[in-house]
């Protein structure tokens, strides 16, 4: 039948290029069945992080907006960034001019953005700033910061005078 020793056989050329034909064809066949499924698994990799793109790119534009914005924007105004005032947080009772001054380079400079923090997270603030600022006690700054965001001040003056130095007794 076939003799695959071209020194036995000198007509086997042909055979041999049969032989590597086939196997081209057949890598080829294997190559392109292998290949369509890691490409359809890395087209609905690529589709699932585009939405997961699409979705942070919402939430940032969210946020952006959420953190430019004054008590203005609560009725439906909004404001640029360089419009924005800083609110005074010393009116929140706990805060004097240096925690002030530490919770604006930490990036707080309204009673929104105080009121979006938890106690918590404002206590690493001062901690991470000063040792000496850990003995400051934040739980009521961030419900203080929303009544006085939201200009309810009499709510926030009535609270304020059953506080003791920002503590509830």
């Amino acid at each position: 039948m076939f003799q695959l020793n071209p020194l036995a056989n000198p007509d086997a050329l042909w055979q041999h290029i049969l032989m590597l034909v086939v196997a081209a064809i057949l890598g080829y066949i294997i190559g392109y069945i292998t290949g369509s499924s890691v490409i359809s698994q890395l087209e609905d990799e690529l589709g699932r992080l585009d939405n997961d793109l699409q979705y942070c790119k919402s939430q940032k534009k969210a946020v952006k907006i959420a953190t430019n914005t004054t008590r203005e924007s609560f009725t439906g105004i909004a404001v640029t960034p360089e419009k924005v005032q800083h609110d005074d947080l010393k009116i929140i009772e706990g805060i004097g001019p240096k925690l002030e001054s530490i919770l604006n380079a930490a990036g707080i400079h309204s009673f929104y953005q105080l009121s979006q923090k938890t106690p918590e997270q404002i206590s690493a603030i001062l901690s991470n700033s000063d040792s000496r600022f850990q003995v400051h006690d934040p739980a009521t700054w961030p419900r203080q910061a929303e009544l006085a965001s939201k200009g309810n001040w009499d709510e926030l003056k009535a609270w304020q005078d059953q506080l003791n130095g920002g503590r509830e007794e």
